[in-house]
């Protein structure tokens, strides 16, 4: 009897908010304008990563594995950009910064899965870029476009796997003081933090999706380049050796732009406290930064890309010749 009127207990002291309110910025001057930054950074891109993506399903020279994992990176960017930077606009440019239990935890999922696709992806090009150059001769039959999908296709389903485990843990966890978020958006850390009662397993759950899907493709990335620098060191032409070097400089950039914003804050979060807005501008900035400079990067540091926007920009225009030359004749 005692055991079910503890339960009882229990039950009625759980409480799960209606909304959160998500708190942004503290006493920062002008703080607007920053928003307005994030709105230009949106609209650069989902003009830059609509751009390659179009330019890689419309190209034929691009329809190779190492494409397939670029076209899913651009896409990732989109779709990670779409879910973090109009929700945030609207809540701090238009005061709506109160959002429903069942949204937080939705656009957290979103946020989140996409931003890991974004490092998975980067693992996946740098894994293209250690057989292209290490076992060039076996590039073709190891990295073959059906290899490619079905890594991407893991990567997708293991993302949403740790991400829905990882937010539906939440649901478990009592909200009965406060439900202001010290976040930008619906941040994992910020909420779990606010509850009343254990929130050990999502602390771990928080750790084991840190160091599975942020710090081990990290690694796995720099263990990769240690290969490609060994092999490249036997390489007996400088010319060779330069132009190998070459085709990992665009993903050598996407991956400082990446990792370092994060990683900084931290390593600077274990050896100091860090501000609130500290932390807050550092996340949001490597959150959105480099979804708009990754199709920049890829458009301007590869070949591939630069060549095959020049044939599809002459196939367009002898196309647009041929259709003006068939109307006036039709005039005729």
């Amino acid at each position: 009897m005692s055991s079910m009127l503890s339960n009882t207990s229990v039950n009625s002291s759980f409480v799960r908010p209606a909304t959160f309110f998500i708190n942004g910025f503290s006493n920062i001057p002008h703080a607007k304008y920053y928003y307005v930054f994030f709105s230009v950074a949106y609209i650069v891109t989902v003009l830059g990563n609509s751009f390659i993506m179009s330019t890689i399903y419309f190209a034929r020279r691009l329809h190779t594995a190492k494409y397939i994992a670029v076209f899913n990176l651009a896409l990732s960017d989109l779709c990670g950009n779409s879910a973090l930077i109009p929700k945030v606009i609207d809540m701090f440019l238009f005061n709506h910064q109160d959002i429903s239990y069942e949204a937080c935890l939705a656009n957290m999922f979103f946020v989140f899965h996409f931003m890991n696709m974004q490092s998975l992806t980067l693992l996946a090009l740098a894994f293209d870029r250690l057989i292209a150059i290490c076992f060039p001769l076996r590039y073709h039959a190891i990295v073959t476009k059906s290899v490619m999908f079905l890594i991407i296709a893991f990567m997708w389903i293991f993302s949403v796997i740790m991400f829905s485990i990882l937010v539906g843990l939440l649901t478990r966890l009592s909200f009965c003081r406060s439900t202001v978020v010290n976040s930008y958006f619906c941040d994992h850390g910020p909420i779990y933090r606010l509850a009343c009662n254990d929130n050990y397993i999502n602390n771990i759950m928080a750790n084991i999706c840190i160091g599975l899907l942020i710090c081990l493709p990290l690694l796995l990335i720099i263990f990769s380049y240690f290969c490609i620098a060994l092999a490249l060191s036997k390489i007996a032409h400088g010319r060779e050796r330069i132009k190998a070097m070459k085709t990992c400089s665009s993903h050598l950039l996407l991956v400082s732009i990446f990792y370092l914003p994060a990683i900084s804050v931290n390593i600077l979060a274990l050896l100091a406290s860090l501000h609130p807005n500290t932390r807050i501008i550092n996340n949001a900035l490597s959150q959105i930064v480099p979804p708009m400079l990754n199709p920049i990067i890829y458009t301007l540091k590869t070949d591939e890309v630069m060549q095959s926007i020049k044939e599809l920009y002459k196939r367009n225009k002898v196309n647009l010749i041929i259709e003006r030359n068939i109307k006036r004749i039709g005039r005729n």
